[in-house]
């Protein structure tokens, strides 16, 4: 029985690492992968949300796992948002993108930018404050940021304009 367990541990933990490895990738073409984000969110109302960092980052790992597990984040991202993982690491530091980013990574990773559907960043947001301790992310910030930071927030319409 024991080994059946060291041994069910051992295989969560090798899935767990393949995982996270696929989150962010160091040889893609951010510039046109970004491009062909805002032109889907654009075509779909919809909002670029772009989570700076690397395989690297426990936290980024953790802000994807909390938001894809907790239901109305995850509606909240699918209904707002284009999601794109910006890579940063020694094999690609992706400066020009972070550079006409305005140099997100001076927040610490992950980062998180919102570009709206024509490309222009309309928002950077230090992952700091949407923090619960230093284990996770508080539910509660992340989603009121998402809300906040949301196409509906940002109409006109909302504020009797």
């Amino acid at each position: 029985m024991k080994f059946l367990i060291t041994a069910l541990f051992a295989f969560m933990t090798v899935v767990c690492i393949a995982q996270k490895s696929t989150l962010y990738n160091p040889k893609a073409d951010a510039a046109a992968d970004i491009a062909a984000a805002t032109i889907k969110a654009k075509k779909e109302g919809k909002f670029v949300l772009i989570q700076a960092g690397g395989n690297w980052c426990t936290w980024c790992m953790e802000f994807e796992r909390l938001t894809t597990i907790t239901a109305s984040l995850d509606s909240t991202i699918k209904s707002a948002y284009i999601v794109y993982h910006l890579n940063y690491s020694p094999e690609n530091m992706n400066n020009a993108v972070f550079a006409k980013l305005e140099f997100p990574q001076r927040f610490g990773f992950p980062g998180f930018i919102i570009l709206d559907g024509d490309g222009q960043r309309i928002h950077t947001q230090n992952s700091e404050y949407l923090e619960d301790g230093k284990k996770s992310y508080d539910v509660n910030k992340v989603q009121a940021f998402l809300n906040m930071w949301s196409p509906n927030a940002l109409k006109k319409e909302m504020y009797g304009m």
